[in-house]
């Protein structure tokens, strides 16, 4: 069984993804295939650097990612390449990931409203919190300032945009005990 958990940025999708491995799912993560398709010496890196600057490859061949988001950020028509380049590499990886395994897989897509994912998917989890506590969040655990916040959530879909493709809502604005209580009862009702 595929789930797509989803959610903007802040939101809590981290928190969620490591309660439904703890009831027994296996997570792949976005984010963390979109470093793997950019690492040192892969096609990734180099179409980033061919259109974002050669300086961006440190001095130990990898991504200098503050310096991408700033300059990827800078306007939608940047950030709009940089998904060109980056979503078709992270979509075929995977693709491969989840046809390796078996049983319940959770795939934490925070872009799958904006990237049209053709996966699978069995269900659809979506987070959501106001923007207020987004942006406290993303200033307290990532140290952006009130206005980076603000750009990257403006940047992606919207809770409405993603409840509206979604099997079940979690509201993440709550207690961490009443957010573990509505991921239960949630997988349980994913997966009967």
């Amino acid at each position: 069984m595929l789930i797509g958990l989803t959610g903007g940025i802040g939101s809590g999708k981290s928190t969620v993804a490591k309660r439904l491995t703890e009831l027994g799912a296996t997570e792949i993560d976005a984010d963390v295939l979109a470093r793997e398709v950019v690492a040192p010496n892969t096609l990734g890196i180099k179409e980033v650097a061919g259109r974002f600057g050669e300086d961006l490859i440190t001095a130990d061949g990898s991504l200098d990612r503050a310096l991408l988001a700033q300059r990827a950020f800078a306007s939608e028509a940047d950030r709009k390449d940089l998904e060109g380049i980056l979503h078709p590499l992270i979509q075929k990886l995977s693709r491969e990931k989840i046809g390796a395994l078996s049983g319940l897989v959770v795939y934490t897509i925070p872009l799958l409203v904006e990237t049209n994912s053709s996966l699978p998917f069995d269900k659809i989890i979506t987070i959501s919190a106001p923007e207020r506590i987004r942006i406290e969040r993303l200033m307290a655990s990532r140290g952006m300032s009130e206005q980076q916040a603000k750009e990257r959530i403006a940047a992606q879909a919207s809770d409405e945009e993603r409840e509206a493709i979604a099997d079940f809502v979690i509201n993440s604005d709550c207690s961490m005990q009443e957010l573990l209580d509505q991921v239960d009862r949630v997988f349980h009702e994913a997966t009967k």
